[in-house]
């Protein structure tokens, strides 16, 4: 009996010698995986911390995590953060699948509750990576199921059903992403203004309802970024899009603006910031202006406007239309610019006659640096419209 005890002692501490450095390299492991997020976040201006880790290098728990923007003096506590599928890639990690635990807070008597937000095929670049894209996160996938911000015991806000899909840049080829927000619902009778909550409940958008799609492009060679779309529709109302497209957002660019706002973040309260400033004026320099546009598609909100200033003013809809047309003219003379002056006038009028589409484009002839954009603002803005080739247009797809 004696030997089999001694036999059995034996073996289990020799496991437990096994084991254990085994725990230490998982420990290793998680840690490293951590700890290049962390450097990853802090690279796009944000740091990372955390409590504990448990788990080991594959599925990963990491422990009471709190984030804080360079701009946040606070670091906002959003609990465990779970790491699934994790392996190793070109000296750097993959992750399959990291998810948080379901957020709420409160405070000042508005409460904000989050379900769990997802994100799939991370990538975390190798320390020293050499990559143009080793500096952001990166990943292929994210969503939320639900978001509601609530005003003592009502909902004054909810968001159904938000996802992103992202495809990654390869071959020289553009990151492209889209997004999207199945639905979005918000409580317009919480609005406490007087005169606002009258004008709310006139046109009785008390509670409004509505979606948002987004699409877009990034290419990191030249920095070329353009949003093709960008459209919040409220139901019953209309829908507000616009795009732009500019050059020089480069990765270089990305880190020089992060640390400027790391710089602007740290000076205490109150303290000079003209010199971060002007040198943050002489980074937006680096860009350049390719295209712009918003547009308003009507759904019945421009005609419930004219019927609530005309009872205002005792008139009709149809005169308070007809007494806008009279006045854009007159308004836009002091640009001194006749054919947009002209141009305006018509599609105003056609807007209003007909409420379809309303949109204001700048599309230049060629590209435009930021710098002049700056310098012609400040020495001769009633140029502005002709060099960023200014047009507003009515009721065109």
């Amino acid at each position: 009996m004696t030997i089999h005890r001694s036999t059995l002692s034996k073996l289990a501490f020799s496991g437990l010698l096994f084991a254990l450095p085994l725990n230490v390299a998982f420990a290793q492991d998680t840690t490293a995986v951590a700890d290049r997020l962390k450097a990853l976040m802090a690279n796009q201006g944000v740091d990372l911390a955390w409590s504990g880790i448990s788990g080991d290098a594959s599925s990963m728990v990491m422990e009471g995590v709190t984030i804080k923007p360079a701009a946040e003096k606070d670091a906002l506590p959003i609990g465990n953060v779970t790491l699934e599928g994790v392996s190793e890639e070109n000296g750097g990690y993959a992750i399959e699948t990291v998810s948080t635990q379901a957020f709420s807070r409160t405070e000042d008597g508005i409460s904000v509750d989050i379900s769990p937000f997802m994100m799939h095929g991370l990538t975390i670049p190798a320390e020293g990576s050499t990559d143009p894209l080793a500096g952001i996160l990166m990943y292929k996938s994210a969503e939320l199921a639900n978001m509601t911000v609530k005003v003592g015991d009502k909902p004054a806000f909810t968001l159904d059903t938000l996802s992103v899909e992202v495809t990654p840049p390869a071959d020289g080829k553009a990151l492209e992403f889209t997004g999207s927000a199945a639905k979005f619902t918000g409580d317009l009778s919480l609005v406490e203004d007087p005169k606002s909550k009258a004008v709310i409940e006139a046109l009785g958008y008390q509670t409004i309802s509505g979606d948002m799609q987004v699409a877009g492009s990034w290419q990191p060679s030249d920095g070329k970024m353009q949003l093709s779309q960008y459209d919040i529709t409220v139901d019953n109302a209309g829908t507000f899009g616009m795009t732009f497209d500019i050059s020089g957002y480069t990765m270089d660019f990305v880190k020089s603006l992060q640390e400027m706002q790391k710089k602007m973040a740290e000076k205490p309260e109150g303290a000079d910031s003209s010199a971060e400033g002007m040198a943050m004026l002489g980074l937006l320099q680096q860009l350049t202006f390719n295209g712009a546009s918003i547009r308003f598609d009507d759904d019945s909100l421009t005609n419930k406007v004219l019927e609530y200033v005309g009872k205002q003013q005792g008139m009709s809809a149809k005169d308070i239309a007809n007494q806008a047309k009279a006045i854009v003219p007159f308004g836009m003379a002091q640009l001194n610019n006749p054919e947009l002056t002209a141009q305006v006038t018509a599609a105003v009028s056609k807007f209003l006659d007909d409420p379809k589409s309303l949109e204001i484009a700048a599309e230049p002839a060629s590209p435009v640096p930021f710098a002049l954009l700056m310098a012609n603002g400040m020495s001769n803005p009633l140029e502005l419209p002709k060099t960023l080739g200014l047009t507003v247009t009515a009721n065109e797809n």
